[in-house]
């Protein structure tokens, strides 16, 4: 028999790559909209208005980040349902229950924008029910990392450390949707914990675009 008949197959690395690339795309559309775009605006109706462009080019990142994640999802699905095809399956659904949570805020800032010429107390009103739909976005998305890390670990590819990391970090992100629901209050003293998914994710992201390695050589 022909040697690579008798091999099992294995991805090849462009596909971890891409979705390592992807990944990086979503941390940065991520960041750049609601820290460096739209975060500083939302202190009240008048800063809102000032700042405009930046607002709606915060829509665009937020675009940009859905589109990427509902390619990974459909990626991590492939390169992973051979470790397991039931779990690799609910991560996927839990990964794009996240993004269309995030797309159906995004309805919502667009609102927003559109009603603060007029209407500024809605527009603000907007931007804080946009807020606590993504938080519980991270709900699903928490629960998503946690089978995430249990199947990067079988695979077999990833470091241990990288994996802990991303289980850890569904408890991270469980918490503080959970703290929106329940106890709001928390969710300052939460905001540190979130060091974490942002260490573990971009160490994740990078290990698969330099190595293109997800499962054992």
């Amino acid at each position: 028999m022909h040697t690579a008949l008798a091999q099992p197959h294995r991805p090849a690395a462009a596909l971890p790559r891409t979705a390592g690339a992807l990944y990086v795309l979503i941390i940065l559309c991520g960041l750049s909209a609601e820290l460096l775009l739209r975060g500083p605006i939302l202190d009240s109706a008048d800063t809102l208005a000032a700042h405009l462009p930046a607002f709606r080019l915060s829509l665009l990142a937020d675009l940009t980040m859905i589109l990427a994640d509902i390619a990974l999802a459909l990626i991590f699905f492939t390169l992973l349902k051979p470790i397991s095809e039931p779990l690799a399956r609910a991560a996927m659904v839990l990964r794009l229950m996240q993004a269309a949570l995030i797309a159906m805020g995004l309805v919502l800032l667009t609102g927003a924008a559109l009603a603060l010429p007029t209407l500024p107390q809605s527009a603000m009103l907007l931007t804080q029910i946009h807020a606590a739909g993504y938080d519980i976005g991270l709900i699903f998305f928490g629960i998503n990392s946690l089978i995430m890390a249990r199947l990067l670990c079988d695979a077999g590819g990833v470091p241990r450390l990288i994996c802990a990391g991303i289980g850890v970090s569904g408890l991270v992100y469980i918490a503080g949707g959970l703290a929106r629901l329940a106890a709001p209050g928390l969710g300052e003293a939460l905001q540190p914990a979130y060091a974490i998914p942002m260490l573990s994710e971009s160490a994740l992201a990078l290990w698969l675009l330099i190595t293109g390695r997800l499962t054992r050589p």
